[in-house]
């Protein structure tokens, strides 16, 4: 039932909405999720949905709302859950332990840290996890949770990693630095930046690698480390770039949702609820097979962005937003807000065909460049 102040909240948008629009408003369903939650959901071949949460619990909901399961360890999940090509589910936790559980909700391994982990897996092609800790290290996993190698940097490490067509990692520290590792744990480069790197990067169709820093600016470097360009846009929030299919850059910066052309000169910027100035964009956005791209805030609300910046509709989300948004096989949006309210948003889009159009590109959250079609 909708409250009051809802209520008010879309009769001061109406005149920006097409009638129909407004129809998307009751298009959606809900089921609780835990207590608080800043991951991305995640999907399976099944479409599966996997929800971490702050109340220390990994749930798996069916498509049709019913909970599969519950797994459930001591503290917080920060972390997002990846999926492995055979089903195993990939999440990190701040009780310094990193978690690999089955299909059917049982723990596989459980590999122990320095610090929290944060920082959501990537999964190579030959089934090799990355992730990094707060303990200032990177760490490459066998599937069966032995180590591979581990990579120190002089900073905490809750940046997630991205992962080249070649198998290079990518990813960025609190110390400032963004890096390249090659497969096999030795490093291919560094990039220095003004100030920690707590975003995760995504990677273009040539190479080129996009991420923000807390010194306030987009970076776009080139496949071999050198600097292609960087754009000051005073952003300090941990959302995440990612790639439309002409190559804009679609971003969130602090209280805007920005697009930026591929040649780093900035298209538009969007204040997202004009009365709640200090409402920020901590999720990362997805970009629809429709050409819009979708992203969730602290203000509430689900949005739809034309390409030229112009909102479409929303959908009140009834508590703030730091997730970042899923699209399943049948056009079904997916994402948690603060309180851990799961939200399917049917008939919305399905993802778009570029080399990384969500958070972890793609909706099992590997965190491996696609390939356009």
């Amino acid at each position: 039932m909708f409250r009051l102040y809802q209520l008010f909240s879309l009769v001061a948008l109406l005149p920006a909405f097409a009638a129909e629009d407004l129809l998307n408003y009751t298009n959606y369903w809900t089921v609780s999720a835990g207590v608080y939650s800043e991951s991305g959901p995640a999907l399976d071949a099944n479409g599966v949905i996997y929800v971490s949460t702050w109340d220390g619990c990994l749930y798996a909901i069916n498509p049709d709302r019913t909970t599969k399961w519950e797994f459930h360890v001591t503290t917080d999940l920060k972390s997002s859950p990846a999926i492995a090509a055979d089903g195993t589910i990939y999440v990190g936790c701040r009780d310094r332990k990193f978690y690999a559980i089955t299909p059917d909700g049982k723990k596989k391994w459980e590999f122990k840290t320095g610090g929290w982990v944060d920082s959501s897996a990537g999964i190579a092609t030959d089934g090799t996890i990355y992730f990094g800790s707060w303990d200032n290290k990177f760490y490459a996993l066998n599937p069966n949770g032995s180590v591979r190698w581990t990579f120190t940097t002089s900073g905490e490490v809750e940046s997630s990693p991205a992962i080249g067509t070649d198998g290079t990692i990518y990813f960025g520290s609190h110390d400032k630095k963004f890096y390249a590792l090659n497969p096999d744990g030795s490093k291919r480069w560094q990039f220095a930046t003004g100030g920690q790197i707590i975003s995760s990067p995504a990677i273009g169709a040539d190479g080129a690698l996009y991420f923000t820093s807390v010194d306030g600016k987009l970076y776009a470097l080139n496949p071999d480390g050198t600097r292609r360009w960087s754009l000051l846009t005073g952003g300090i929030t941990e959302s995440s770039p990612v790639l439309g299919t002409n190559g804009t850059i679609y971003v969130g910066v602090n209280s805007n949702y920005c697009a930026i052309s591929s040649d780093g000169k900035k298209l538009w910027s969007h204040r997202l609820w004009q009365y709640f100035p200090n409402d920020f964009m901590r999720g990362t956005a997805a970009v629809g097979a429709d050409g819009f791209t979708y992203c969730a805030a602290e203000d509430h609300r689900f949005w739809k962005v034309a390409p030229d910046g112009q909102w479409k509709w929303l959908v009140w989300l009834d508590g703030s937003c730091k997730s970042s948004p899923v699209f399943g096989a049948d056009g079904t949006a997916y994402l948690v807000n603060y309180n851990g309210q799961l939200f399917g948003i049917r008939n919305v889009t399905t993802l778009a065909d570029t080399p990384w159009p969500m958070f972890r590109a793609d909706a099992q959250h590997t965190g491996r460049v696609r390939k356009v079609k």
